[in-house]
């Protein structure tokens, strides 16, 4: 079995594979084509996790090669960074959003209801700049800071490349539905409020279970 720096490179190969391959233009129809909108989305998050596990894994099992030494403020960082996290993908998950990936029927958008679009044009991008800037701290050896380092800049660079290729597909009417939002109310109300409570509840109930996993799926406790 491959292991050390092969596994973790090899894991990080795969990864950027896994979301470059599927969503390329003779692919994507294709595989929507058969799955179905929902069914690609179900399955790209899927495989986009467990990708996203074995680089995470094959860090750990990398040899330890430390930058910078570890102290207990350190862990403050992700955990107050993954509550926002957490927040975020709760509020973005399922909801139209035409301007980046993932978003679920975009073609019922609305920009008076645009929810977390109205402040973010990539949640999910975001979300995850935040949760790999939080972890560098308390992470100071070589192959995290790598792991982290470059997810940190695959999400702030995808944000403009995204957005170019979105404005290639929409044309005019992203230019409308971006004027659109920043024309919104601030704080517009939401459409439904037992919607709003539901996802503040799965972003809460996330936080709860990634607390709660974090020791068997990564090997840490991220409690005091």
């Amino acid at each position: 079995m491959m292991t050390g720096w092969g596994e973790f490179i090899l894991a990080f190969t795969v990864f950027f594979l896994s979301h470059s391959f599927p969503v390329r233009p003779p692919v994507r129809p294709w595989l929507v084509a058969r799955l179905g909108s929902r069914g690609f989305t179900l399955g790209y998050s899927v495989l986009s996790l467990a990708v996203l596990g074995w680089v995470i894994a094959a860090a750990g099992r990398a040899p330890y090669v430390e930058l910078w030494g570890y102290a207990p403020w350190q862990n403050h960082l992700p955990m107050v960074a993954m509550g926002v996290v957490c927040l975020i993908l709760a509020a973005a998950i399922w909801r139209p959003n035409p301007f980046s990936f993932g978003g679920a029927q975009n073609d019922q958008f609305d920009p008076k209801r645009a929810g977390i679009v109205r402040y973010m044009r990539h949640p999910l991008l975001v979300a995850l700049a935040l949760w790999a800037f939080a972890h560098l701290a308390p992470n100071g050896d070589l192959a995290h800071v790598i792991l982290f380092g470059i997810f940190a800049g695959f999400a702030l660079m995808g944000m403009p490349l995204i957005t170019r290729r979105k404005k290639r597909q929409l044309g005019q009417t992203w230019y409308d539905w971006d004027a659109a939002l920043k024309s919104a109310t601030l704080a517009p109300r939401p459409l439904s409020w037992s919607g709003a409570v539901a996802r503040l509840a799965v972003g809460i109930g996330l936080y709860a279970a990634l607390l709660a996993a974090h020791p068997w799926l990564f090997g840490v406790n991220p409690l005091p």
